[in-house]
């Protein structure tokens, strides 16, 4: 997976590519660190349009940017979520932990 850390308006966007599984575990903490230390961010959004996998890991490591970010009073969104993707966050019930779009 890739995951490219960019700024847009007040947000800072976590751009993600491939499969979300624990292979991804380094480069989106990494990716996590960047997008918290972003001045001017008042919040995090993941971009997983281009996401075709995720397992139990991923959303575990989802948990854990919604952990800092909100020790750091900023809001996290998933945006660009369908197919299997969807599938998998909407069986854990993540839409009740994160705005998903």
């Amino acid at each position: 997976m890739d995951a490219k850390v960019v700024s847009r308006d007040n947000s800072a966007v976590i751009q993600l590519d491939g499969r979300f599984d624990f292979n991804a575990h380094r480069e989106f903490r990494g990716a996590v660190d960047h997008a918290l230390s972003m001045p001017g961010a008042s919040s995090v959004t993941i971009e997983m349009n281009r996401v075709d996998y995720l397992d139990s890991s991923a959303l575990g490591m989802l948990l854990m940017l919604r952990d800092k970010a909100r020790s750091a009073n900023r809001s996290v969104a998933l945006s660009g979520v369908n197919g299997s993707v969807r599938q998998v966050l909407d069986i854990a019930n993540f839409g009740k932990l994160f705005a998903i779009t």
